[in-house]
């Protein structure tokens, strides 16, 4: 049986090992470890409205479009796994969403780059968008939240990623 530790997603994708400063820094907040890890479980349960391949998408255009090498590879990784079409893969990972045709995707694609490059856009028109796409209300508010976890867990990796290349050259 795996380790808690071992089941942490950052902690996987950056290869964080219980000798490093970095990932000691991160059990010092280990309910935050804990919390970041149990909205990943959350944001991707199969028991939310908001269909789960979109929401594999919309993670991996925010990580692609950050350029967050980790999960974007995570993400395609998912995406793949639950039967999302290599194409459709590539137009989201080179950012040609304009090229999708169904509208309520390309919508909620639309809204993730909003709020991921330039958060002031993702205005009462921004989500009236996502309403005349045929979205509920509730979907709505999960993407928002999923959006917001997406930015929160990007600066996340970074930020450590910036303590693993310090820890190295010390």
């Amino acid at each position: 049986m795996q380790s808690a530790e071992a089941l942490d997603l950052i902690d996987t994708l950056l290869n964080l090992k219980p000798d490093s400063k970095t990932w000691q820094a991160r059990q010092f907040r280990e309910k935050v470890k804990n919390g970041t890890q149990a909205s990943y479980a959350a944001l991707f349960s199969p028991d939310l409205s908001l269909p789960l391949q979109d929401r594999w998408l919309v993670a991996l255009y925010a990580s692609s479009l950050m350029n967050s090498s980790e999960l974007t590879a995570h993400y395609t990784e998912q995406a793949l796994l639950a039967g999302i079409d290599e194409k459709l893969v590539q137009i989201v990972t080179e950012d040609h969403v304009e090229d999708i045709v169904k509208s309520e995707l390309n919508s909620i694609l639309q809204f993730t780059k909003k709020l991921i490059l330039d958060p002031i856009e993702g205005n009462e028109e921004a989500l009236l968008t996502l309403k005349n796409s045929g979205m509920s209300t509730q979907d709505v508010v999960v993407l928002g939240q999923l959006i917001g976890f997406l930015a929160y867990q990007i600066r996340l990796v970074a930020g450590l990623k910036a303590m693993q290349k310090l820890e190295q050259a010390a």
